[in-house]
Protein backbone atom coordinates (compact mmCIF):
# COMPACT_ATOMS: atom_id res chain seq x y z
CA UNK A 1 0.00 0.00 0.00
CA UNK A 2 1.29 3.44 -0.90
CA UNK A 3 2.28 5.81 1.91
CA UNK A 4 -0.24 8.36 0.67
CA UNK A 5 -3.00 5.75 1.00
CA UNK A 6 -1.99 5.02 4.60
CA UNK A 7 -2.08 8.73 5.37
CA UNK A 8 -5.58 9.05 3.95
CA UNK A 9 -6.84 6.10 6.00
CA UNK A 10 -5.30 7.49 9.18
CA UNK A 11 -6.91 10.85 8.57
CA UNK A 12 -10.30 9.22 8.02
CA UNK A 13 -9.90 7.21 11.22
CA UNK A 14 -9.10 10.37 13.15
CA UNK A 15 -12.12 12.11 11.74
CA UNK A 16 -14.34 9.19 12.77
CA UNK A 17 -12.83 9.21 16.25
CA UNK A 18 -13.26 12.96 16.62
CA UNK A 19 -16.87 12.79 15.44
CA UNK A 20 -17.65 9.96 17.86
CA UNK A 21 -15.95 11.72 20.77
CA UNK A 22 -17.72 14.99 19.99
CA UNK A 23 -21.03 13.19 19.88
CA UNK A 24 -20.43 11.56 23.26
CA UNK A 25 -19.37 14.88 24.74
CA UNK A 26 -22.51 16.54 23.35
CA UNK A 27 -24.71 13.81 24.84
CA UNK A 28 -22.89 14.07 28.16
CA UNK A 29 -23.33 17.87 28.18
CA UNK A 30 -27.03 17.52 27.33
CA UNK A 31 -27.54 14.92 30.05
CA UNK A 32 -25.68 17.11 32.57
CA UNK A 33 -27.83 20.14 31.65
CA UNK A 34 -31.02 18.11 32.03
CA UNK A 35 -29.88 16.79 35.40
CA UNK A 36 -29.00 20.32 36.54
CA UNK A 37 -32.38 21.65 35.40
CA UNK A 38 -34.19 18.89 37.28
CA UNK A 39 -32.09 19.59 40.36
CA UNK A 40 -32.76 23.33 40.12
CA UNK A 41 -36.50 22.75 39.68
CA UNK A 42 -36.54 20.40 42.67
CA UNK A 43 -34.63 22.92 44.79
CA UNK A 44 -37.03 25.70 43.72
CA UNK A 45 -40.01 23.56 44.70
CA UNK A 46 -38.46 22.76 48.08
CA UNK A 47 -37.62 26.45 48.65
CA UNK A 48 -41.17 27.51 47.73
CA UNK A 49 -42.59 24.88 50.07
CA UNK A 50 -40.36 26.06 52.92
CA UNK A 51 -41.32 29.69 52.32
CA UNK A 52 -45.03 28.80 52.23
CA UNK A 53 -44.71 26.77 55.43
CA UNK A 54 -42.83 29.58 57.19
CA UNK A 55 -45.38 32.16 56.04
CA UNK A 56 -48.26 30.02 57.30
CA UNK A 57 -46.56 29.53 60.66
CA UNK A 58 -46.05 33.29 60.98
CA UNK A 59 -49.68 33.91 60.05
CA UNK A 60 -50.95 31.35 62.55
CA UNK A 61 -48.79 32.80 65.32
CA UNK A 62 -50.09 36.31 64.65
CA UNK A 63 -53.65 34.99 64.79
CA UNK A 64 -52.93 33.16 68.05
CA UNK A 65 -51.46 36.33 69.56
CA UNK A 66 -54.63 38.25 68.65
CA UNK A 67 -56.88 35.49 70.00
CA UNK A 68 -54.91 35.44 73.25
CA UNK A 69 -55.12 39.23 73.59
CA UNK A 70 -58.90 39.17 73.02
CA UNK A 71 -59.31 36.31 75.50
CA UNK A 72 -57.33 38.26 78.12
CA UNK A 73 -59.36 41.44 77.37
CA UNK A 74 -56.13 43.14 76.39
CA UNK A 75 -57.88 44.83 73.50
CA UNK A 76 -55.48 47.75 73.19
CA UNK A 77 -52.65 45.40 72.24
CA UNK A 78 -54.24 44.47 68.90
CA UNK A 79 -54.45 48.07 67.62
CA UNK A 80 -51.16 47.78 65.73
CA UNK A 81 -52.48 44.63 64.03
CA UNK A 82 -55.47 46.49 62.56
CA UNK A 83 -55.14 47.44 58.91
CA UNK A 84 -53.86 51.06 58.66
CA UNK A 85 -56.25 52.11 55.87
CA UNK A 86 -59.11 49.58 55.89
CA UNK A 87 -59.59 49.26 59.63
CA UNK A 88 -61.23 46.14 61.07
CA UNK A 89 -64.68 44.77 60.29
CA UNK A 90 -66.88 42.92 62.78
CA UNK A 91 -69.37 40.37 61.46
CA UNK A 92 -71.67 38.79 64.03
CA UNK A 93 -72.30 35.75 61.85
CA UNK A 94 -70.54 33.82 59.09
CA UNK A 95 -72.05 35.92 56.32
CA UNK A 96 -70.02 39.09 55.77
CA UNK A 97 -72.38 41.99 55.04
CA UNK A 98 -70.23 44.62 53.35
CA UNK A 99 -72.99 47.20 53.69
CA UNK A 100 -74.12 46.69 57.30
CA UNK A 101 -71.18 45.34 59.32
CA UNK A 102 -69.45 47.70 61.70
CA UNK A 103 -65.97 48.79 60.59
CA UNK A 104 -63.60 50.72 62.87
CA UNK A 105 -60.35 52.44 61.96
CA UNK A 106 -57.45 52.11 64.36
CA UNK A 107 -58.28 55.48 65.88
CA UNK A 108 -61.97 54.67 66.27
CA UNK A 109 -61.20 51.30 67.81
CA UNK A 110 -58.96 52.94 70.41
CA UNK A 111 -61.48 55.73 71.01
CA UNK A 112 -64.45 53.44 71.63
CA UNK A 113 -62.46 51.24 73.94
CA UNK A 114 -61.97 54.32 76.12
CA UNK A 115 -65.48 55.70 75.64
CA UNK A 116 -67.05 52.44 76.69
CA UNK A 117 -70.52 53.87 77.34
CA UNK A 118 -71.12 54.49 73.62
CA UNK A 119 -73.31 51.73 72.25
CA UNK A 120 -73.56 50.42 68.72
CA UNK A 121 -76.22 48.46 66.88
CA UNK A 122 -74.23 45.53 65.54
CA UNK A 123 -76.84 43.34 63.88
CA UNK A 124 -80.10 41.61 64.69
CA UNK A 125 -80.01 38.51 66.83
CA UNK A 126 -80.82 35.30 65.02
CA UNK A 127 -84.05 33.74 66.22
CA UNK A 128 -85.48 36.88 67.81
CA UNK A 129 -84.77 39.58 65.25
CA UNK A 130 -83.94 42.01 68.05
CA UNK A 131 -81.05 44.41 67.57
CA UNK A 132 -77.87 43.63 69.43
CA UNK A 133 -76.93 47.01 70.93
CA UNK A 134 -73.84 47.12 73.17
CA UNK A 135 -70.56 49.08 73.53
CA UNK A 136 -67.45 47.85 71.74
CA UNK A 137 -65.79 46.29 74.83
CA UNK A 138 -68.97 44.34 75.62
CA UNK A 139 -69.16 43.08 72.05
CA UNK A 140 -65.55 41.93 72.20
CA UNK A 141 -66.08 40.24 75.55
CA UNK A 142 -69.52 38.68 75.21
CA UNK A 143 -70.02 38.09 71.49
CA UNK A 144 -66.54 37.34 70.22
CA UNK A 145 -65.79 35.58 73.51
CA UNK A 146 -62.28 34.64 72.39
CA UNK A 147 -61.51 32.60 75.49
CA UNK A 148 -63.72 29.91 73.95
CA UNK A 149 -60.94 29.36 71.42
CA UNK A 150 -58.07 28.74 73.81
CA UNK A 151 -57.90 25.10 72.72
CA UNK A 152 -59.69 25.42 69.41
CA UNK A 153 -58.95 23.58 66.20
CA UNK A 154 -57.16 25.97 63.84
CA UNK A 155 -57.07 25.86 60.05
CA UNK A 156 -55.76 28.32 57.45
CA UNK A 157 -57.86 29.09 54.37
CA UNK A 158 -59.83 25.88 54.86
CA UNK A 159 -63.42 25.69 56.03
CA UNK A 160 -65.78 22.87 56.84
CA UNK A 161 -69.52 23.09 56.40
CA UNK A 162 -71.19 23.86 59.70
CA UNK A 163 -74.43 25.62 60.53
CA UNK A 164 -76.80 26.98 57.91
CA UNK A 165 -75.34 30.47 57.52
CA UNK A 166 -73.52 31.13 54.24
CA UNK A 167 -69.77 31.57 54.65
CA UNK A 168 -68.80 34.18 52.04
CA UNK A 169 -65.49 35.31 53.52
CA UNK A 170 -63.48 34.45 50.40
CA UNK A 171 -65.91 36.36 48.21
CA UNK A 172 -65.78 39.38 50.52
CA UNK A 173 -61.98 39.17 50.86
CA UNK A 174 -60.62 37.40 47.75
CA UNK A 175 -57.00 38.40 48.43
CA UNK A 176 -56.97 37.58 52.13
CA UNK A 177 -55.65 34.80 54.33
CA UNK A 178 -58.14 33.51 56.87
CA UNK A 179 -57.32 31.74 60.13
CA UNK A 180 -60.32 29.77 61.32
CA UNK A 181 -60.78 28.90 65.01
CA UNK A 182 -63.36 26.24 65.81
CA UNK A 183 -64.75 25.29 69.21
CA UNK A 184 -66.76 22.08 68.84
CA UNK A 185 -69.16 22.80 71.69
CA UNK A 186 -69.91 21.00 74.93
CA UNK A 187 -71.38 17.59 75.70
CA UNK A 188 -73.92 19.33 77.93
CA UNK A 189 -75.56 20.87 74.87
CA UNK A 190 -74.72 18.09 72.42
CA UNK A 191 -72.37 20.43 70.58
CA UNK A 192 -75.13 22.91 69.74
CA UNK A 193 -73.11 25.64 71.47
CA UNK A 194 -70.25 25.35 68.95
CA UNK A 195 -68.47 28.56 68.00
CA UNK A 196 -66.28 29.77 65.17
CA UNK A 197 -64.02 32.78 64.83
CA UNK A 198 -62.31 33.79 61.60
CA UNK A 199 -59.47 36.28 61.65
CA UNK A 200 -59.00 37.78 58.19
CA UNK A 201 -55.66 39.23 57.13
CA UNK A 202 -54.47 41.22 54.14
CA UNK A 203 -51.00 42.40 53.13
CA UNK A 204 -50.20 46.10 53.11
CA UNK A 205 -46.76 47.51 52.30
CA UNK A 206 -45.12 44.16 52.94
CA UNK A 207 -46.83 43.46 56.27
CA UNK A 208 -49.90 41.43 57.21
CA UNK A 209 -52.78 43.21 58.96
CA UNK A 210 -56.13 42.25 60.46
CA UNK A 211 -59.09 43.41 58.34
CA UNK A 212 -61.98 41.45 59.87
CA UNK A 213 -63.14 39.37 62.82
CA UNK A 214 -65.98 37.11 61.77
CA UNK A 215 -67.95 35.01 64.22
CA UNK A 216 -69.90 31.88 63.45
CA UNK A 217 -72.40 29.92 65.51
CA UNK A 218 -75.54 27.83 65.31
CA UNK A 219 -78.45 29.72 63.76
CA UNK A 220 -82.13 28.86 63.24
Amino acid sequence: MKPSTLYKLSASSCLIFLFTATGCQSQATSHSATTNNRSNNKNSMILSSVKASTSQQTLTQQALDIQRALADKNYVSIIDDIHPTKGVRFSMYAYVDLDKDKVFSRGQFAQYLRESIIRFTWDDLDGTGEDYVVPLPVYLDSWIDAKKFDNARITVNQFESRGNMINNVLEAYPNADVVDFYYRGSAQYDGMDWRGMRLVFEMYQGKRYLVAIINDRWTV
